[in-house]
């Protein structure tokens, strides 16, 4: 899909949705807010939000392009679609390498990556496990970890050499990867987690605790493509409408400081990996919605969630919800990031949502 000229004109204007009333703690501090968001179109999806704190931007990964924001000023510095470089326009991920070139992971286009103006995509013919790109993320020893539909590549960035594994997988199709402070790699997919450790392979499911169990007795999804290398889309409702269920299906992970795994998961709220069980978060714990996309850490611990029914701030004891009567442009929260400064960015079908103090 190409975006016409007009669009690049005002893709990205700032319309202020009102200030949501403040809510106050036991201790006296105060929530975020809404404080603004950032349309990029009624029809407009944003899948991917990545800050990059050396270069002040914020990266906006959308079903039509990608923008780069001054994380300062809140305004646009760029916008990239097909005709700039993007091999296709529908970006679900933005990463950055320890290089600096940006990658953005499309549907279906391959990975793209940019740097000071010159780009280049990368498809299956040079390495890439797939044509479908979901997640991307850096070790320590300086590879570039990227998530595809066909399983997960580990690049050398010194010689490009792409290495794939898939049977080394619980599932081929990724969506998140993390990497913990042992540069051990956390991967997840529609099955469940895999983990790395350089040498060896483990995995973990609903069957091991991942995901909690079903106490809404919601529909089971079918919505997969486990087992197949049949194409799917995200679509989280049963045929009558409702919400449906599929714990080990992983949309995004996070390592906190304290070595703790989190897993977004369908259906199943968030879990926490502590190095020997999982703990599972829903609604009933006080999670905005059991059906979870993305995760998000701010400096001092605080995680938030992006969720089918807003977007949670959970600070290990309490949680703070917030939705579209908050001023969020709408329930479905795809995608969230924190700033230097704390604030936080939350993506939505329309576009971004800026939280802060």
């Amino acid at each position: 899909m190409r975006i016409s000229s007009p669009f690049l004109l005002v893709a990205f204007y700032l319309a202020c949705l009102g200030i949501a009333h403040a809510e106050t703690k036991p201790s006296g501090d105060v929530f975020p807010r809404v404080i603004e968001s950032y349309q990029v179109g009624e029809n407009v999806v944003v899948r991917g939000l990545t800050v990059e704190p050396k270069n002040n931007a914020l990266w906006v990964g959308t079903s039509v392009g990608v923008h780069e924001i001054d994380l300062t000023t809140h305004k646009l510095r760029n916008t990239f679609t097909r005709d700039n470089g993007l091999a296709n326009e529908y970006v679900f991920t933005v990463g950055v390498d320890s290089e600096g070139y940006k990658w953005f992971g499309t549907n279906a286009g391959g990975a793209s990556r940019y740097r000071d103006g010159v780009w280049k995509t990368y498809f299956p013919m040079h390495g890439l496990a797939d044509y479908w790109v979901y997640a991307f993320a850096n070790q320590h020893n300086g590879d570039l970890w990227i998530g595809t539909w066909a399983g997960v590549n580990r690049v050398d960035l010194r010689t490009m050499k792409f290495t794939t594994y898939v049977k080394e997988l619980v599932n081929e199709w990724v969506y998140g990867i993390a990497v913990d402070n042992q540069d051990r790699v956390w991967i997840g997919t529609e099955g469940g987690v895999s983990m790395f450790d350089g040498k060896t392979w483990r995995s973990w499911s609903h069957k091991e605790g991942l995901g909690a169990r079903n106490k809404y007795q919601r529909a089971p999804s079918t919505n997969t493509g486990l087992g197949t290398r049949s194409r799917h889309n995200l679509s989280m409702l049963s045929g009558n409408g409702g919400l449906t269920y599929n714990p080990s299906y992983v949309f995004a992970l996070q390592v906190t400081p304290d070595q703790s795994v989190w897993a977004a998961t369908w259906g199943g709220g968030v879990s926490r990996f502590d190095g020997k069980r999982w703990h599972n978060y829903t609604m009933r714990d006080g999670l905005a919605g059991d059906i979870v996309y993305s995760i998000a850490q701010e400096p001092n611990g605080v995680l938030w969630f992006g969720t089918n029914n807003g977007v949670s701030r959970y600070d290990g004891k309490s949680w703070h919800n917030y939705d579209k009567s908050s001023g969020l442009l709408e329930n479905n929260v795809y995608a969230v990031a924190v700033s230097p400064n704390g604030e936080i960015w939350a993506g939505s079908r329309r576009g971004v949502t800026l939280i802060g103090r």
